[in-house]
């Protein structure tokens, strides 16, 4: 079925743009995407399917630990294990989880964590190789892939329906007007639409309002992730090892954790993550990922090695009972767009490909039908009631008590009890606990909180946060507007700064927002947009909620390697 082309009006009177129709149009080309695309094509290669990502190639965009379950990539290429182009290969050999002091710290054994807990049988991967094996194996399979096209906006129809996306929208000036170079971009129409953006996607903001798909449910919670590539001496390198920790720096009240893979090649992957319902303002996320490395543990795997790149982005962390409505008319949302991450397994990506090979189906079995921009409600009923639901529904208090009693009291002692009576009995003697608020709204005054003094980068182990941009292969065109949208341009200085210390100045792992003190003159709020990383965490940090993220132009953002 090839795409038919034709003209199109509806959404921008003053712009003529061309339209192309698919069966299905997917939007994201990460596990979640990719597994849908070629969950259709395997299922009918006659389903025209056109997939759309930002990022100048898949997998530029891509950030994950990570440690693969590779239960959903099975359903998809049950003999992965044999193609000796896919980049899965170090099987995990060992599994620690350490309490930290700043010196030292002590092992918890493996017997006493709930067996899903287990890496037995999963994988250290690059989940950027991975995207990009599976691009390839999409294309293979006829799947249209466009990268460097940001999807910027929603196409409805007059039934109120999601009908396609706007993409590849260029040209436009800093001052918001239309440049000579102007491109109005396309709409790519589907019978059914597919918003798989990653955690905090923009469009799937704008549906999950405009359907009311978080009506009754949780609030999402995230989680600032930070992560570094290191090429560490062959002595150094320990194969397949899986290594967690809690509690230094961080403490026993802040959430978050650090992780350090050890993957192929003398490579290890190491990163922290950050809860972003933090409540002191002053907490620096990026300097708290620094500081972790000086440890012992650490410091002596990365000694005598060197860092090959570095990236952050948000990870969701709500839970079972912060997932939106998946499906709505014309359209799903699909992977962490929804929020599938299994906290205490520190896992989301065999989730992902679980949902996109669920909509994948649903959709399959509705074009098959004759239907078309419907509500794929078989879907969202698989995301809840099926496998994800069950992977989920076991850790669902997990988040809460470490947000309500820090990681220790609460995500070890009563997530664990909880966890293994679920395990053990099917019954959680808490229920179904509720977070309560945001992150933005967990923010508290600055002065309530003392300021927290940060060591200096020393330049061998830590480093300050533009000289590690600078790693991530990060570039926007400088002539386009700002990305990062302030809903009212006053309040950094009147209002967050003197009541927050404004932390955008800390939250942001890129250095995009300043607060620069000219002699003589008022204090002014700076974007650098050309730092940032899509990270999404102003998105959800700001405590006035203020600032909105937005796609820049197709391509733009960082270029990771081997993310």
């Amino acid at each position: 079925m090839s795409p038919d082309m034709d003209t199109n009006e509806q959404n921008v009177p003053d712009v003529a743009r061309e339209s192309m129709e698919y069966d299905v149009v997917i939007v994201g080309a990460g596990p979640a995407g990719l597994s849908a695309a070629i969950r259709l094509k395997q299922n009918n290669p006659e389903t025209s399917v056109v997939l759309l990502e930002k990022g100048g190639e898949v997998g530029s965009h891509i950030l994950s630990g990570a440690v693969l379950d590779t239960v959903g990539l099975e359903k998809i290429f049950p003999d992965f294990r044999d193609d000796p182009s896919c980049p899965i290969n170090q099987e995990v050999t060992s599994d620690h989880l350490k309490i930290l002091g700043p010196e030292g710290g002590f092992r918890l054994p493996n017997f006493i964590m709930p067996p899903l807990m287990s890496n037995h049988g999963k994988y250290v991967v690059s989940m950027g190789a991975v995207a990009r094996w599976m691009g390839d194996k999409a294309e293979a399979l006829g799947v249209e892939i466009f990268p460097g096209f940001a999807a910027s906006e929603l196409v409805y129809r007059e039934d109120g329906s999601l009908k396609g996306v706007v993409a590849g929208e260029a040209g436009y000036q800093k001052d918001g007007s239309k440049g000579p170079n102007y491109e109005p971009g396309m709409e790519l129409h589907g019978k059914y639409v597919f918003l798989a953006e990653g955690a905090r996607g923009s469009l799937s903001k704008v549906a999950t309002v405009a359907y009311n798909l978080d009506e009754g449910r949780e609030p999402q919670k995230y989680g600032l992730g930070m992560k570094e590539v290191w090429e560490v001496k062959p002595e150094n390198h320990e194969p397949g090892k899986v290594y967690h920790s809690s509690g230094w720096p961080l403490g026993a009240k802040q959430g978050g954790g650090s992780f350090l893979y050890h993957a192929e090649n003398n490579q290890v992957y190491l990163g922290m993550i950050v809860d972003l319902n933090y409540k002191n303002p002053h907490l620096y996320p990026y300097m708290e990922f620094q500081r972790w490395k000086h440890h012992p543990d650490v410091a002596e795997v990365l000694q005598g090695g060197k860092r090959i790149s570095y990236g952050a982005r948000v990870v969701t962390k709500g839970g079972y009972q912060s997932i939106p409505q998946a499906a709505f008319p014309g359209g799903a949302l699909l992977g962490c767009t929804i929020g599938l991450v299994n906290l205490p397994r520190i896992k989301g990506n065999h989730n992902a490909m679980l949902s996109g090979i669920a909509a994948a189906d649903a959709a399959t079995r509705a074009l098959a039908a004759g239907r078309s921009a419907d509500t794929l409600h078989d879907y969202d009923d698989e995301i809840h009631n099926g496998e994800i639901g069950a992977d989920l529904k076991p850790v669902r208090n997990v988040a809460v008590f470490n947000g309500r009693f820090g990681p220790f009291l609460g995500g070890m002692l009563l997530g664990g009890l909880d966890m293994w009576m679920q395990t053990l009995f099917k019954w959680s003697p808490f229920g179904t606990l509720s977070h309560r608020k945001n992150d933005a709204k967990s923010t508290e005054k600055a002065s309530e909180h003392k300021p927290i003094d940060y060591p200096k980068p020393d330049g061998v182990l830590s480093f300050d946060r533009l000289t590690n941009v600078s790693f991530t292969n990060t570039y926007h065109s400088e002539n386009q507007p700002s990305h990062l949208k302030l809903i009212d341009p006053s309040v950094p200085i009147d209002v967050n700064l003197p009541l927050f210390d404004e932390p955008a100045q800390r939250y942001c792992p890129a250095g995009v927002y300043e607060v620069v003190r000219d002699p003589g003159e008022d204090p002014k709020f700076v974007i650098n947009a050309q730092n940032c990383i899509h990270c999404k965490t102003c998105d959800i940090k700001c405590p006035s909620e203020n600032i909105v993220w937005t796609v820049p132009e197709g391509g733009g953002g960082p270029a990771y390697a081997g993310m």
